[in-house]
């Protein structure tokens, strides 16, 4: 098993996380995007001595957080200055807070189906209306953003584009022509974009990762990023995010409202990850890789019927499964009520989602190996 992700199977059943307390014992856990990894040493020895010296109250070291979150995030493709970058508790929080203080109430915000979940609840909770306006070909090698669609619908009226880069479920980056222009259009019609960026440090070897806000001056003047630690280096829980300010004259996205709900220990955690566990990142890219490898020929034997592409960045992996008719709109519920392995449910990611599972591959090569043995008899069963 390649290092990071050769934790036991008896050792992540005492986890009391999601991940591994949403089913019972005898289901394989693949769906919700939590990694299979004991911390980086760094962020262990810090944690470890924060509770010995029970250091455990209120986070306040904003400047501080704020500039180790702008050197890191330099590396893709723009010079951060320390300045735009507001702590928040969570992407989520970090999504729909820069949309509610920089929106009207109600306006459209477009986003791009299949994507992750929690967009359009984030988009109703922030009190404006979602505007889905599907990835071209999201279930072929090449989805990429429908330019047309989304000048219609800021023609419409829509007054922002949530971008969800790299994109989950597919893993697509978004190309930099392809975020000029989305920065054009939202300039044309007086529009912001967001960007989550949460899966920027998980690229795979080899690929690179350019910020949304990196691609133009006109990019920034139109827009924000969100990202944060918790899911490159399994910090979910410890509630730390970023926002990048693009334009702070006129976006109010402001530190004094937003970083207060910002947890301690997740910026403790957050600043021995993106400081001192680059190594550490490095070797759990390369095990996903090898976890990709894997699947290239687990996906072969088991699902010959089945397509996919090799995601360019995170770790989950987005299953074409309607090959297999019998598994019918949802094969995430017949692989979990028949072969014990929980899986995200297709239609979850949207209507564009019928007929597809999502697969978290952060996992061990015995795990993911028995996986696709179960998916693989059910399958055939139908």
């Amino acid at each position: 098993m390649p290092f990071p992700l050769d934790v036991p199977e008896s050792e992540l059943r005492k986890r009391r996380s999601e991940k591994w307390q949403a089913h019972p014992e005898d289901v394989l856990p693949l769906f919700v995007a939590e990694t299979d990894v004991l911390l980086a040493p760094a962020i262990q020895e810090r944690l470890t001595a924060a509770v010995s010296d029970g250091d455990t109250g209120y986070f306040t070291e904003v400047e501080r957080f704020a500039g180790v979150a702008a050197h890191f995030y330099s590396r893709f493709g723009w010079e951060v200055p320390e300045e735009l970058v507001v702590p928040v508790n969570d992407v989520g929080v970090g999504v729909r807070e820069s949309l509610a203080r920089v929106l009207p109430a109600g306006a459209g915000v477009v986003y791009s189906p299949p994507v992750y979940m929690p967009f359009g609840p984030w988009i109703r909770r922030a009190g404006l209306s979602p505007v889905s306006v599907p990835l071209i070909k999201y279930d072929d090698d090449d989805p990429h953003l429908d330019l047309i669609g989304i000048e219609a619908a800021l023609a419409e009226g829509a007054r922002a584009v949530l971008l969800c880069h790299p994109h989950n479920p597919t893993g697509v980056l978004h190309s930099t022509t392809e975020l000029a222009a989305v920065a054009e259009l939202a300039k044309k019609y007086d529009a912001v974009v967001v960007s989550d960026e949460i899966w920027a440090p998980l690229t795979m070897p080899g690929v690179e990762f350019t910020s949304f806000l990196a691609v133009s001056e006109t990019a920034r003047e139109v827009g924000l990023a969100v990202s944060s630690a918790s899911k490159a280096f399994n910090l979910a829980g410890l509630k730390c995010a970023f926002v990048i300010n693009g334009n702070p004259e006129r976006f109010k996205v402001r530190r004094s409202a937003l970083s207060g709900a910002t947890g301690h220990f997740g910026a403790l955690a957050g600043e021995a990850a993106l400081v001192d566990s680059l190594d550490w990142l490095d070797q759990m890219r390369a095990a996903l890789a090898s976890n990709l490898d894997l699947m290239e020929k687990l996906m072969a034997e088991h699902l010959p019927r089945a397509r996919w592409r090799r995601p360019d960045s995170g770790f989950v992996a987005w299953l074409d499964l309607r090959g297999y008719p019998g598994l019918g709109d949802d094969p995430a519920a017949l692989f979990l009520s028949e072969g014990r392995v929980a899986l995200s449910s297709g239609p979850a990611f949207g209507t564009e989602g019928k007929g597809f599972a999502r697969l978290n591959f952060a996992c061990s090569e015995e795990i993911l190996t028995e996986t696709f043995e179960r998916i693989g008899r059910v399958a055939a069963a139908h």
